[in-house]
């Protein structure tokens, strides 16, 4: 929520309507228990949760906060530690640099600090000590015990086997999550209203091979639960899905009274297009572009409810150009 203000700015110079949104990882103890898949393919019970149409300025505070703030420092302090062990392999292999952990934070972050900023600064710190990129492949064998698979101009690939090799289980660097830092589902969710947001679940929906995990294989099931869980907004990342898959899960929970919108996955420094697309299409059907409009509008209404009416029309004003 640290970059809400500088987002809304930036999109006021350009005309666009800024949607704030936030998301968790919280843990749902019963499905741990039961060995249920739920949005995380690979860990039973954690779920993945996203708050739409959040409050801006922040008006978070109090208990919540409390909460926000202790989840952040638990997460930022394990990324501290897999740093210190990231030191101490540069060291051991005989690199002449190392990281600094706060000047990661102030430099590349708001302050919310994960494994892809340590994987940049790696990489930001064996460009500033190469001067050619055959430079560049001898610290990458160096540091990973073996040649660099990526082509070294290639930012977003460079940084992704940073994360495969050295910070994943396995790596040199890894450190297992802190179960602490995962919140029980509930408290999520109270987070993001008092945060004046919409609590949305992020369907994964199919993959590659067309399974589902075993909480969203049940499309009407898993919907009755997540009423019974306080949601009423789902959202999907297009990509992941192919287009039969995607318009009978967002036509089906529409109907069912959920907001539905889709998004892309900006979230390496890979140039993916914004345009979104499915699995097997390179863009979004027409049922599709209708359903992502309505629930994009109807997060933007809720927002502009948070606002008082008139800056709420100011914002509408700005975003269609009038």
């Amino acid at each position: 929520m640290d970059g809400y203000m500088e987002w809304r700015e930036e999109c006021a110079r350009r005309r666009l309507f800024p949607l704030f949104n936030i998301e968790f990882i919280a843990l749902q103890a019963e499905d741990q228990a039961a060995g249920l898949r739920v949005n995380d393919p690979n860990n039973p019970g954690r779920t993945y949760v996203s708050g739409k149409g959040l409050a801006c300025p922040v008006i978070l505070q109090g208990e919540e906060a409390r909460q926000l703030a202790a989840v952040k420092a638990k997460s930022n302090a394990q990324v501290e530690r897999m740093c210190d062990k990231l030191n101490v392999h540069l060291a051991a292999v005989g690199e002449s640099f190392s990281l600094d952990f706060r000047q990661i934070a102030a430099e590349l972050t708001r302050g919310s600090i994960r494994e892809r900023h340590l994987a940049t600064a790696l990489r930001l710190a064996v460009d500033a000590h190469s001067h050619c990129d055959s430079c560049k492949l001898d610290h990458y064998e160096r540091i990973f015990g073996q040649p660099l698979k990526a082509d070294v101009g290639n930012v977003a690939a460079v940084e992704n086997e940073i994360r495969s090799r050295l910070l994943k289980a396995g790596g040199a660097a890894f450190v297992p999550e802190d179960p602490k830092a995962f919140l029980p589902l509930e408290t999520v969710r109270r987070i993001i209203e008092a945060a004046g947001g919409i609590p949305t679940y992020p369907f994964l929906g199919d993959d590659a091979k067309g399974g589902f995990t075993d909480f969203e294989a049940d499309l009407e099931q898993a919907a009755a639960i997540l009423k019974r869980r306080g949601f009423r907004s789902v959202e999907f990342i297009t990509t992941r899905n192919t287009t039969a898959v995607l318009e009978r899960y967002a036509g089906y929970l529409e109907d069912e009274g959920f907001i539905v919108t889709f998004g892309s996955e900006h979230n390496t420094p890979a140039m993916e297009p914004i345009r979104l697309r499915t699995r097997d299409a390179e863009g979004l059907s027409e049922k599709l572009r209708a359903i992502n409009w309505r629930g994009a509008c109807a997060v933007a209404a809720h927002q502009a409810r948070l606002d008082s009416p008139a800056a709420g029309e100011e914002w509408i004003r700005k975003a269609i150009g009038e």
